[in-house]
């Protein structure tokens, strides 16, 4: 039953408008989300989830202090329960206060040692502020409640490719396939898994999963696949399919959710690293891999809205990724952020953004968002530009993968593929990383851009 329906029924029940509101929160409608905890705390001022809700949208709108707070009287009025103390700890990580944080991981873990729920809860501010001895301490320490958790070495897989142990990374990489719901979609097949062996005369399925710039970043490994078999084909969303079908060594790509036609060997896109076991040195990095399809529906329009800005360097904009992601408001930026850039001269100013209101106050800033309705539209758009600067997108993974120069604006800790303290990328030639020097520090990022850019001029 809907909601809205569940609501009309029981418009006096706390505890379905505190439910509400997670929904709400979950998509991001953040004010509708307020309002229905407003209704829930107006019917029980004691409901906890609509408590621990109103502190997740003051964060979820960038209000920490008051989150930060707020989150802290919940823990003194519900001192044993977890939940409570374990959203504090997230407010106090997305402020980058590490001492409050180790004092009050202790405290929860002290509370509920054998916890999974909190065990997982903890590894994310660990791994966000940096924080590795602490962070590997706490996976050995749950291996040993759990010696047979599939979710630990996956866990762990992360931490050992950010620091570029790619084979052992890599192979416990491959446990998330043991990990109830880590993989989206969950699949299963009757087929056997390929190894890396020779396949003549077959058919492979190499299925996508996780995100749209995981499948950008590893159809890379397509052409070695195809070096040793027979007929490839690809199943990815169907976002991406266009674009994925302009990569070598891939016979067809198929939407996800479209009948499969039959075939002998199936392995996840995800796992081709761990088959070729790549390390840094053997990442296979030529670029471009994608190209812009030949069906591009406002190709003229795109054109258009291209050549309407002023002569000069042109520079695409992304400053923030999906705001369902865990760690969003740590990746990205406020349009306000990008403010600085306008003391760069001679720029045409292009907005790849989709989904934002706050727009960056840059002159002349053209928004291609009305013209982008697909990742096709997205590549001829990248196509034209010179440079784009973006903060870790599923574009930025795109212009990687077709050799766009990408200046990569990146949190304090990183996600695991851009490693730690380097400038390039060994998986994608044409970009260069910008380092957050502290948790949060945007306005030193770009200011470096600035300066680099002034410089190259």
């Amino acid at each position: 039953m809907a909601y809205r329906q569940l609501l009309q029924m029981a418009p006096r029940q706390a505890g379905i408008w505190a439910d509400y509101a997670g929904k709400l929160l979950a998509l991001g409608k953040l004010q509708e989300a307020g309002e229905a905890c407003t209704t829930a705390l107006r019917l029980d001022p004691l409901n906890f989830r609509a408590k621990a809700n109103l502190g997740s949208i003051q964060m979820a709108q960038g209000n920490l202090v008051e989150a930060e707070g707020h989150f802290r009287t919940l823990v003194a009025d519900h001192p044993h329960d977890e939940k409570a103390r374990l959203l504090w700890i997230t407010c106090l990580t997305w402020m980058g206060d590490s001492a409050s944080v180790r004092r009050e991981v202790a405290a929860v873990l002290q509370q509920e040692p054998e916890s999974f729920l909190v065990h997982k809860s903890v590894m994310g501010p660990y791994y966000s502020l940096g924080l590795w001895n602490e962070y590997r301490a706490e996976v050995e320490r749950f291996r040993g409640v759990d010696p047979t958790s599939a979710y630990v070495d996956y866990e762990e897989s992360f931490v050992e490719l950010l620091f570029g142990n790619m084979r052992q990374g890599w192979e416990r990489f491959e446990a998330r396939l043991k990990v109830p719901k880590s993989l989206r979609p969950q699949r299963s097949f009757a087929e056997p898994t390929w190894n890396g062996e020779s396949f003549t005369g077959k058919t492979l399925l190499v299925w996508a999963e996780q995100g749209l710039g995981d499948t950008f970043m590893f159809v890379r490994y397509l052409a070695l696949v195809k070096a040793l078999g027979g007929r490839v084909l690809l199943e990815t969303q169907p976002a991406l399919t266009a674009v994925a079908a302009t990569c070598q060594g891939v016979d067809l790509v198929i939407s996800q959710g479209v009948a499969l036609p039959p075939f002998d060997l199936q392995i996840s896109l995800m796992s081709l690293p761990w088959v070729f076991e790549t390390d840094l040195d053997s990442i296979p990095a030529d670029v471009p891999y994608l190209g812009v399809p030949k069906a591009v529906a406002p190709r003229h329009e795109l054109l258009e809205r291209l050549g309407g800005g002023q002569d000069g360097t042109r520079i695409g904009l992304v400053w923030a990724g999906g705001p369902s992601h865990a760690r969003d408001l740590e990746r990205s930026l406020s349009g306000a952020a990008l403010a600085p850039l306008a003391a760069l001269p001679g720029v045409s100013w292009f907005s790849l953004q989709v989904g934002r209101q706050d727009v960056p106050p840059l002159p002349g800033l053209v928004s291609l968002e009305p013209l982008l309705q697909s990742f096709s539209d997205t590549a001829f758009a990248l196509d034209s530009l010179d440079l784009l600067i973006t903060v870790d997108t599923s574009v930025a993974h795109l212009a990687g993968a077709m050799g766009i120069p990408t200046l990569l604006l990146l949190a304090w800790q990183p996600d695991y593929r851009w490693l730690l303290d380097r400038l390039d990328s060994p998986w994608y030639p044409t970009m260069r990383l910008y380092r957050q020097p502290a948790y949060g520090d945007w306005g030193t990022v770009i200011q470096q851009v600035i300066t680099d850019l002034t410089q190259e001029a």
